[in-house]
């Protein structure tokens, strides 16, 4: 039924749908439900230590023996100048005096990068697809894994990373529209960078490179697929409309906002982890979406410590509430019955063959 098999080839899978590696949202049981249902199911593995990754892909293995996808960062250690970090811990000094948190840690770096730890696991672990936010690893880097078999991925949001992404080794591509929600994964500069929509950036990117394009953004039922299919896409990538699975470990808060989200009650802003990221508006996104902001990821060591009032006024007030544009059209079906859905929607929306 689908018009391109480039994607479905490379990938070892039925569908070509990915679900979009959400950290802190997806661990091994919606990774293996969305695989064992014939799409690719991605495990982020980002922010977790090294060996919590390798238990929780042995979990995966354990439910699932179809192809996954393992997803990295691929980012600089941040420069912290010492001025703006006392401007903006100044500033969010007021949320901690009002939770009793005490005075605004020093900021740190909080996230792991892809170093050598993360690469041997990857060389150990030999999973079948590696995706990467903000570029890809040094050209070495990229060797050895290429030489597991590993097909890579890695995210444009520019017709210029995506040249860029093919240049380095990426096997498919995927253009991540505005409206997708959580980190952009833009890792160029210039007016414009990373804020062209999916209608706009996909075929944009299809006539640019030689590989498999993979839609993001905005995308949450079948006719936003067979629509990223007629702009040149040989699959898609969703993130938002998963959450709605009971698999996805998400915080009822989160689900409950999810729910009652509308189309302009997301927001791009820095002020979580000093990189542009898409969430549905809270008080903090609210009173300081558009403030100062240390560098990804130390603007999230001060941030992420609001989160130590436990209490629901702060996790309502600072909780990152990710989500894309799309979020209305979330729907609580369980992973599987959620993919057998989106085929079902998309088969009557693409010609017959």
């Amino acid at each position: 039924m689908w018009p391109r098999t480039d994607l479905i080839d490379l990938l070892g899978i039925t569908h070509p749908i990915i679900q979009a590696p959400m950290s802190g949202f997806s661990g091994p049981a919606l990774v293996a439900a969305v695989s064992n249902a014939g799409a690719l199911g991605s495990l982020p593995c980002a922010a977790m230590p090294a060996q919590t990754a390798r238990d929780q892909v042995e979990e995966l293995r354990r439910a699932s023996n179809r192809p996954f996808n393992l997803n990295f960062f691929v980012h600089p250690v941040p420069s912290i100048d010492a001025q703006a970090a006392g401007r903006v811990r100044e500033r969010l000094a007021s949320y901690y005096d009002e939770f009793g948190l005490g005075s605004v840690p020093e900021p740190s770096d909080p996230l792991p990068r892809f170093d050598e730890e993360r690469l041997r696991m990857v060389l150990d672990l030999r999973p079948p697809v590696v995706s990467f936010h903000f570029g890809l690893p040094p050209a070495d880097t990229m060797k050895r894994i290429k030489q597991t078999g590993a097909v890579v991925l890695s995210s444009a949001t520019t017709v210029a990373e995506a040249r860029a992404l093919e240049a380095e080794g990426a096997d498919a591509i995927i253009a991540q529209g505005l409206e997708a929600g959580g980190h952009r994964g833009t890792f160029t500069q210039g007016d414009g960078a990373g804020l062209i929509g999916t209608m706009a950036l996909v075929p944009q990117v299809v006539d640019a490179v030689s590989v498999p394009v993979i839609a993001a953004g905005g995308i949450a039922d079948g006719r936003g697929i067979a629509a990223a299919f007629a702009l040149g896409a040989s699959g898609v990538q969703i993130g938002t409309a998963f959450l709605g699975c009971p698999e996805a470990t998400v915080p009822q808060i989160h689900r409950d906002a999810l729910h009652g989200a509308a189309d302009e009650d997301t927001r791009l802003t820095r002020v979580f982890t000093g990189r542009p990221a898409r969430a549905l508006r809270n008080r903090l996104i609210d009173e300081m979406g558009d403030a100062e902001t240390l560098e990804f990821p130390a603007q999230a060591s001060l941030t992420r410590a609001l989160l130590q009032a436990n209490s629901d006024a702060a996790s309502r007030a600072f909780l990152p509430l990710w989500a894309g544009q799309a979020a209305s059209l979330i729907r609580d079906l369980p992973a599987a019955t959620f993919i057998d859905t989106l085929v079902a929607e998309t088969r009557r929306r693409l010609p017959s063959r």
